[in-house]
């Protein structure tokens, strides 16, 4: 009995981890209850194309005027504490542990059809800077769970422009404009595009367009947090 309680407590000291919010002792898993039930949820009623709160939950003024390429937008959260501080660790500090806790609140309910996954792509340069693509390693994570196929390689970002968040609300639809390519045939299929972020949704618009030229019939954007106007 006594090899048995040591080995049972050996058990429980390696199953035993901390949260990453708070550092409560916790049993596999990487938040605590308490704080993933504060995380910043986006539960209020939006606009189902661009997921910016509206008081209806119809499409808003700007995707009536100026509708994105993509149909409708799927959002977690909104992009603010702690989530934001989330994201930032996993993007720039290269905390590739945070990805499931990103995937998991993107997993879609079971009846919702779709044919490819396929992650918003960064420059070679800044691949190989970052050495990682954050939007690959979740999108790896929903299509594992979810059995949804993920086409990693479909499609391209052939310009390399500066940052978008470094860059003012107005500038960023330029500075993509023309930045991917898509190499995959997509005729008739159902599409999501994954990124970390959405906060104009330029990135994922111009990233829309190209995939529409090759045929896909439905196009949503997936997204862990969305930015919200001030």
């Amino acid at each position: 009995m006594g090899i048995l309680n040591s080995c049972l407590n050996i058990a429980h000291s390696l199953l035993q981890q901390d949260c990453v919010l708070c550092g409560a002792g916790i049993h596999a898993q990487n938040l605590c209850v308490a704080c993933r039930e504060h995380l910043p949820y986006l539960h209020e009623p939006c606009c189902r194309r661009c997921a910016l709160p509206v008081p209806d939950g119809e499409l808003c003024g700007s995707c009536l005027s100026d509708p994105p390429a993509f149909d409708f937008t799927r959002a977690a959260f909104t992009y603010s504490f702690p989530v934001d501080a989330l994201i930032q660790a996993l993007k720039y500090q290269g905390n590739l542990a945070l990805a499931p806790i990103l995937a998991e609140e993107l997993l879609p309910d079971a009846h919702e059809q779709l044919d490819y996954l396929i992650p918003v792509p960064l420059t070679t340069a800044r691949l190989r800077e970052r050495g990682f693509n954050q939007a690959l390693e979740i999108a790896k994570l929903v299509s594992q769970k979810w059995g949804v196929s993920l086409l990693a390689d479909a499609c391209y970002r052939i310009l390399d422009g500066p940052p978008q968040a470094g860059l003012p609300w107005k500038e960023r639809a330029k500075n993509v404009r023309g930045a991917f390519v898509c190499q995959a045939e997509l005729r008739g299929k159902k599409v999501a595009l994954l990124d970390d972020v959405m906060t104009t949704g330029a990135t994922l618009d111009e990233l829309a367009k190209v995939v529409r030229k090759k045929g896909a019939i439905e196009i949503s954007a997936w997204v862990v947090a969305r930015t919200l106007p001030p």
